[in-house]
């Protein structure tokens, strides 16, 4: 039996490392084989959203670097260890860097569970799931939307058995000790995929703009896509500018996915950040969760954020290729999260299902009828924001209105895949396994 423990943990928190050892510990004791891989230590690219690992070049990512070797290790153990700080909820940016880059180890094609639509199995066995997380102090929302958070990604990696769990920094060893050991019980008493229970339902927090927020005079767009300019996220967040502008509203947009490597423009963005009274988030779902170049830059504007202007307002807009827009509530939920650690006053979200087959990057003053109801929800939620209140629920609900039925978006969607694939030569090796070394 072999497990693969995944660090995510940053150069200065010493708990990756503690958790790491008394969790290989107890595995060795337990007869297993295990593996450390420290994901800051090695070389892996940010997931470009171009899905040549599906048509390209299938079960492959088009970027050569560490990458391929954990997602073939991951296919060929028993068990997948997440490490992590939990951050706003969810995974840190060095770990969801390498959990983008897992859908090469699942296909295209689309597949019912549940009643929801999901990507169908590359292989036939996936590892079990063990998601552990850790945080200086209780927060008990943000453990929450970790849980969820992993409860979904063991649905999408089609884990037999996941178990998930949180302790604090400041636990005693065999505290700890004792937690770790209570969940590698539960997988090898093969628990099964842990819901949530009813009482941790993640609800996203209170759209409730502060009473006392001013008039908003300036926004800034945050575009969280690597294709910036020609992506969908551009395409709904430069729509509420827009309308913002027309309240003379001073706007800027910013694309993410530029700016991490410059020590200048992080800066000019935090500056930005800092002028704003609006902030706009604007993302795609990588993975039930946000790409992890936007992880890293809300974790680097939330580290500086000492002195805080008040009255800063925050709201997120995500989309997602599932015809079903609940698929972006976790990661909605995050963005709530770093919204109140952060100190930003939380106003709301917009959730759109199958984006990206409706809008692909194109402005939506140019596209037909398709998209009226798009923009109505736009226009409602950029009125509110322009008057320092929170996105309402007429707009939430109009957003989040599928346009098209599931079962035909999965037959159109699972057609269209290898269209795409054909067009590389490629359509008869769409189901292609190439990790596929021990356990198929």
């Amino acid at each position: 039996m072999k497990a693969i423990l995944l660090d995510g943990s940053k150069e200065n928190d010493s708990m990756g490392g503690r958790m790491s050892a008394a969790l290989s510990q107890e595995l060795q004791a337990r007869g297993w084989e295990t593996e450390i891989i420290v994901l800051r230590d090695q070389t892996i690219g940010n997931c470009a959203g171009d899905f040549f690992c599906w048509v390209r070049n299938p079960g492959v990512c088009n970027v050569n670097d560490d990458n391929r070797r954990i997602a073939d290790e991951i296919v060929n153990s028993n068990l997948m260890v997440y490490l992590t700080p939990v951050m706003f909820g969810g995974y840190s940016s060095g770990l969801k860097r390498i959990v983008d880059h897992q859908i090469q180890n699942i296909a295209p094609f689309f597949a019912k569970i549940n009643g929801e639509t999901h990507h169908a199995p590359r292989y036939t066995n996936y590892p079990d799931f063990l998601a552990l997380g850790w945080q200086d102090e209780a927060d008990t929302q943000a453990e929450a939307v970790f849980r969820q958070l992993t409860t979904r990604n063991a649905i999408n990696f089609y884990a037999k058995n996941a178990v998930s769990a949180v302790v604090l920094a400041n636990q005693t060893g065999s505290e700890i000790q004792a937690v770790l050991s209570g969940c590698l019980d539960q997988i090898q008493n093969g628990c099964g995929i842990l819901a949530v229970r009813a009482s941790e339902v993640v609800n996203l927090p209170a759209a409730q703009a502060s009473p006392f927020s001013p008039a908003i005079r300036r926004a800034v767009l945050l575009v969280g896509s690597p294709r910036t300019k020609k992506s969908t996220s551009h395409s709904l967040g430069g729509y509420v500018l827009e309308r913002l502008e027309e309240h003379s509203i001073q706007t800027e947009t910013i694309y993410l996915h530029t700016i991490l490597k410059s020590t200048e423009k992080m800066q000019a963005m935090f500056d930005a950040v800092d002028q704003a009274d609006l902030l706009l988030l604007a993302f795609p779902l990588y993975v039930d969760s946000l790409p992890a170049p936007v992880i890293e830059a809300l974790e680097r504007i939330a580290t500086r954020r000492h002195e805080r202007k008040t009255g800063q307002m925050f709201a997120a807009i995500a989309n997602c290729g599932f015809p079903e827009a609940h698929h972006n509530d976790t990661a909605l939920a995050i963005c709530g999260t770093f919204a109140r650690q952060a100190g930003f006053i939380w106003a709301g979200s917009l959730a759109l299902g199958a984006g990206e087959g409706m809008v692909h990057g194109g402005r939506l003053d140019e596209m037909d009828g398709r998209v009226t109801v798009l923009k109505q929800a736009l226009k409602l939620a950029a009125e509110a924001l322009a008057q320092g209140q929170a996105i309402p629920n007429q707009a939430q609900a109009l957003l989040a209105k599928p346009f098209i039925p599931a079962w035909l978006y999965r037959l159109m969607g699972s057609y269209g895949w290898q269209q795409q694939a054909k067009g590389w030569g490629m359509a008869a090796t769409l189901k292609n396994k190439p990790y596929a070394h021990i356990k198929e």
